[in-house]
């Protein structure tokens, strides 16, 4: 059968008309018998190990943040990361790919098949395919422990009646008479790493977090022991926390070298001190809460102005490069900060500066020195009154001093490695320590004897995996 040539060029034409339409999605794509592209399972593995180092809310580079979906997708200073469907004109591939690309910086290069994972990603549509949290604990559900936590907070409350006590994902509270526990406040950050009541005792604080995941603080109401609110800040654990005289801030150190002031009423970040070369591990305000003074590994005592977030001064000029600040606290009534840490020696110091630094650096701030402990200082605290201070050490050791000439009141072995927390009742008469153990012991604080110790957990026998959360190791 003849076709005729008008005929035979209007098929051809139709012909070379569809494959031309046809093509550009072949080539766009030629994985169509795969499955699409896993944002939760494939990409988010890589902007871990690749991206989230140099852009996480901590250091949040060129304003991009890529630890969540949301943060991904509205990109940053340069404008949207990624398009949906458009992988050409989404800046995250430009960034990711070429012979020299800009990300990641001082890393190796993605590999020709992570850009493509990218590339197909987003010309499926860039789905945010994360699944929906679960989580069991809350409303009755709590933690089951195999084995003791360390314990690494303690607070008693104002009126003495309570003790809490830092676990996992929770904070547990003990009545003062026969310590029995009365409550359980579960929120969502695994470490409990700073525990600290408002001075008229209506709000429980807790600083801690979700190693590499968030820091959080969470103000609880004691009256129903019910959670106010929960604020998230930085991208790790965060430590020393610390409330304004009024309550209406909220301070606390990072291990992203910075120091954080949030408001109460609307957790808006107020302060974002980075003047600290190491992290943070403590906050306090000063008396009248115009200024704070934060401490950690870089060695330094530094004070700042509230309202401004204006450095004024290292406290410790001349006492810098001892080793690691660990600990602070403050006098209850006097504007002194008390310190401990890697150099084993307490020390108390002005908080404000009353003589000018002369040419040799006199350490005129420092009040006093005391006795080395038997191991690197982990916890301080003063008593209610502020005769009397107490130190917790990595040699299982607590001590009691008098703060004006220094003399040791007494020696209690507070753990068998370390303790970690230490909490005078307000009345004077009791000290509660907390450490490596798992165990909560309180002593006398006239003659150093052991009233009372019990494990700071509820313990289950092995064998409860069907419970929500199993705690199986020390954190």
């Amino acid at each position: 059968m003849k076709i005729s040539r008008l005929k035979f060029t209007t098929h051809l034409a139709i012909y070379l008309f569809c494959l031309a339409a046809w093509i550009p999605f072949v080539t766009a794509d030629n994985h169509a018998g795969d499955p699409p592209v896993s944002y939760h399972s494939q990409i988010v593995p890589i902007l871990k190990r690749s991206c989230q180092g140099c852009h996480h809310p901590g250091d949040p580079n060129a304003d991009l943040i890529v630890t969540t979906y949301a943060d991904l997708k509205r990109g940053g200073m340069a404008g949207e990361a990624i398009i949906p469907g458009k992988p050409d004109d989404s800046l995250i591939i430009e960034l990711i790919s070429g012979d020299e690309p800009a990300m990641p910086q001082n890393m190796e290069p993605l590999s020709p098949e992570e850009v493509e994972l990218f590339r197909r990603w987003i010309l499926e549509g860039a789905t945010d395919d994360t699944p929906a949290e679960v989580d069991d604990l809350g409303e009755g559900n709590y933690p089951v422990y195999t084995v003791p936590p360390v314990v690494t907070a303690l607070a008693y409350s104002p009126d003495g009646s309570t003790l809490a006590v830092s676990g996992v994902r929770e904070v547990l509270l003990y009545d003062t008479v026969n310590f029995e526990l009365k409550g359980r406040l579960v929120g969502k950050a695994r470490r409990i790493e700073s525990l600290t009541y408002t001075a008229d005792g209506k709000i429980l604080g807790m600083a801690g977090g979700s190693a590499a995941q968030f820091g959080e603080v969470q103000l609880w109401d004691t009256a129903t022991n019910t959670l106010i609110k929960a604020m998230r800040s930085s991208y790790d654990t965060i430590y020393g926390l610390s409330f304004s005289p009024d309550a209406s801030r909220v301070a606390f150190g990072c291990s992203d070298q910075t120091v954080r002031v949030l408001s109460v009423e609307d957790e808006k970040e107020l302060i974002k001190f980075d003047n600290h070369s190491d992290w943070v591990f403590g906050t306090i305000f000063s008396v009248d809460g115009s200024h704070f003074v934060s401490a950690g590994r870089d060695t330094a005592l530094k004070l700042v102005e509230v309202d401004t977030g204006s450095f004024v001064d290292d406290i410790n000029s001349s006492n810098k490069g001892y080793g690691e600040i660990n600990t602070i606290a403050r006098h209850p009534t006097e504007d002194q900060v008390l310190n401990g840490g890697e150099d084993r020696i307490p020390r108390l110091y002005k908080i404000f500066r009353e003589i000018r630094r002369d040419v040799g650096n006199t350490d005129f701030n420092l009040i006093q020195a005391y006795e080395a402990q038997s191991g690197t200082i982990e916890a301080v605290a003063f008593s209610a009154d502020g005769t009397r201070f107490a130190t917790g050490s990595a040699g299982g050791e607590a001590r009691i001093y008098n703060v004006a000439d220094g003399t040791r009141l007494a020696s209690m072995q507070g753990d068998a490695v370390g303790v970690f927390a230490v909490s005078f009742h307000p009345d004077g008469k009791q000290l509660a320590t907390g450490g490596f153990d798992g165990k909560i012991r309180v002593f006398d604080t006239a003659s150093g004897k052991i009233l009372d110790a019990f494990m700071s957990v509820p313990i289950e026998p092995a064998g409860s995996e069907d419970v929500a959360l199993v705690v199986s190791g020390m954190t």
